[in-house]
């Protein structure tokens, strides 16, 4: 007896096969997905930023990230010692905000030490110009703890006398995730301090 219906066996082995074919299409689409985001964390993991002649981040790839910690951490550190030490009236607050983003609470303490001993109030009171002349910084990259020593030249104006001062500090520093613009180097100055500080003559 002929009937306009198809048998129910054909019917559930097509059903069968649609269902097998759309999950291994969905297993095959989830392992190349997968691959795809393998390949894209390894060749992330070969990015990385290199430094201008004049300290600026640029982003560009490198085959290892650790050839440019170097330029980046004594850049790091110029930047600091700039913003922390080459002060006046009128721009001690901004340049210690941006000081104190690159560096834990170390610096901080000292901050708070220096301003608690009357060093900024004396800076507002008799218009003291604080300059940075010159940054030295020497690391030590070979363990798992980046030492620094750095040397600070800086002369404080006075109106009609300038004494110059040499400031040798010394730290380690620690990788921490970039914040553009207040950390573009992605470091951190920790274990911050200043060592000796005397009056010395200084020529250029």
């Amino acid at each position: 007896m002929k009937t306009s219906y198809k048998n129910i066996y054909a019917v559930l082995n097509i059903n069968r096969f649609i269902v097998l074919a759309v999950i291994l299409c969905a297993l095959g689409s989830s392992a190349f997905c997968g691959w795809i985001v393998y390949d894209i964390h390894n060749k992330a993991l070969n990015s990385a930023f290199a430094i201008n002649t004049d300290g600026t981040v640029i982003p560009l790839k490198w085959v290892a990230q650790k050839e440019n910690f170097q330029v980046e951490a004594l850049a790091h550190l110029e930047l600091f010692h700039s913003y922390f030490y080459d002060i006046d009236a009128s721009n001690y607050e901004k340049n210690l905000e941006k000081a104190l983003w690159l560096g834990n609470s170390s610096i901080d303490n000292l901050y708070r030490q220096k301003k608690a001993d009357g060093v900024y109030n004396r800076l507002l009171q008799f218009s003291l110009v604080q300059k940075v002349l010159s940054i030295e910084s020497q690391l030590d990259i070979d363990g798992d703890i980046y030492g620094f020593k750095t040397r600070t030249v800086f002369e404080i104006n006075r109106g009609t006398v300038v004494d110059t001062y040499e400031l040798i500090s010394t730290g380690n520093l620690i990788v921490v995730d970039r914040n553009y613009p207040k950390n573009t180097h992605g470091l951190l100055i920790t274990n911050y301090f200043e060592n000796t500080l005397k009056k010395i003559s200084y020529e250029d």
